[in-house]
């Protein structure tokens, strides 16, 4: 099944040249997820025609305000639209502490839950599941604790071929041919071999979040072979030692990772305000990684 990334924000530290700060909706198996949610979220949301009510989980990277800052008006917007189900919200140790501030201080009871699972920093953990896919988050090199974030489908059972299967099976059967199984019919007394009837699985789907980070190879083990790579680069090349000195990347810096970990796509951003025009950045990138692509607001990127 295909899924999509629609970028809502892709400018670091402040808004600057029609970019907000960072944000982005992916959807997996029809599952929405919000990425990060710095300032002006909630209007990019509408401007793309996102209903914020069906988001149900959001997960945050740090606590550098560019990238949560959005967080507490979405929360509140959500009361007064009158939400009653319960939201994820899966983010750094802290964030637990200033939700529940803000909610006091302004006297807000909201009229849903919030479930919040902290995730601890320098571990590769899980943090949501369900029977088509995962969630796990990966320690970044930042000047805060600072999180990645990988979405992968799990694997798939084996397709029927409807070419070769002419006739009828029980449910019973079909189950076990998606399962990889050889059957036997005893309707008709006939064995069929699984590769007889069956294709194999479709690909399981990869998405990886790298956040604000210094370039380290270390996490190359958890985006391995992604379909697509959102890797920040905020920087260009000639301003290298500009990115080390405040723990973020370059674009050959993410043109490198992506290119040591075998993804299939690359897309570049979190770029910094000194950058109005981006054709140089996306072109530097290139040099390393060809498929490389920037990570533009309001454009939607599909992997079929």
């Amino acid at each position: 099944m295909p899924f999509s990334v629609i970028i809502l924000g892709s400018n670091a530290s402040v808004p600057a040249h029609n970019r907000n700060q960072t944000s982005q909706l992916l959807t997996m198996m029809q599952i929405p997820f919000l990425i990060d949610c710095g300032e002006g979220t909630q209007l990019q949301l509408k401007k793309n025609k996102v209903k914020a009510q069906k988001i149900d989980h959001i997960f945050i990277s740090h606590l550098h305000g560019d990238h949560y800052y959005g967080l507490i008006g979405l929360i509140s917007s959500l009361h007064l639209y009158g939400r009653k189900k319960d939201l994820n919200i899966y983010g750094p140790p802290g964030l637990k502490e200033i939700i529940s501030i803000n909610l006091k201080h302004s006297q807000t009871h909201l009229n849903y839950q919030i479930n919040l699972t902290e995730w601890e920093y320098g571990r590769h953990q899980l943090l949501f599941e369900n029977q088509n896919l995962t969630v796990h988050s990966f320690p970044l090199n930042h000047r805060i604790p600072c999180s990645g974030f990988v979405f992968r489908e799990r694997p798939k059972k084996r397709r029927i071929d409807k070419r070769r299967l002419t006739f009828d099976l029980p449910p019973s059967k079909i189950i076990q041919l998606k399962n990889g199984e050889d059957i036997f019919d005893e309707r008709t007394k006939i064995s069929y071999q699984n590769d007889e009837l069956t294709l194999p699985p479709a690909e399981s789907r990869s998405y990886a979040f790298c956040s604000d980070t210094k370039y380290d190879e270390n996490i190359l083990p958890y985006i391995k072979n992604v379909d697509i790579l959102y890797h920040e680069a905020t920087f260009m090349e000639d301003m290298k030692e500009r990115a080390a000195q405040t723990f973020h990347s370059t674009t050959l810096d993410a043109a490198t990772i992506a290119l040591k970990a075998e993804v299939k796509r690359l897309l570049i951003g979190h770029f910094s305000t000194r950058y109005k025009e981006l054709l140089p950045m996306l072109a530097e990138s290139k040099s390393i990684f060809e498929n490389t692509e920037l990570a533009l607001e309001g454009h939607e990127y599909k992997e079929e």
